[in-house]
């Protein structure tokens, strides 16, 4: 399986889906006007994915920040994460965000109430 790379945009992340190694990276901003285009292929390619995991997945979240459409499309994707942990593989997520920003912290705390997957929270120094 192919490593899904996205390259990081103004208003979209940097996507890097690492299917030799089970990394994954979600990292800057997502404020575009149409998220359901881009997080589409994510969806799949993590559809696909489950079928292939490695014996462990590492997710990586350091978003700056996320309009409102995007965060329904975020939650699919945390979702296709959560069905990769319940069929077995070992998710490991870990949200990253600064010390003083509370709505990011708040924002990972729930998605894992939302998607029933354990995050880390992470403080960026």
């Amino acid at each position: 399986m192919e490593t899904l790379h996205i390259e990081k945009t103004d208003t979209t992340p940097l996507i890097h889906f690492d299917s030799q190694t089970g990394i994954m990276t979600i990292r800057g901003r997502s404020v575009t006007e149409n998220p359901l285009s881009f997080y589409a292929p994510v969806v799949k390619w993590l559809e696909e994915y489950k079928n292939y995991p490695k014996q462990k997945v590492v997710l990586e979240v350091q978003l700056e920040y996320f309009n409102t459409s995007s965060s329904k499309c975020l939650l699919d994707v945390f979702k296709k994460f959560a069905a990769i942990s319940r069929s077995g593989t070992p998710v490991e997520v870990n949200w990253w965000c600064e010390e003083v920003d509370d709505e990011m912290r708040e924002a990972g705390e729930d998605y894992q109430d939302l998607v029933g997957l354990p995050f880390n929270i992470l403080t960026i120094s």
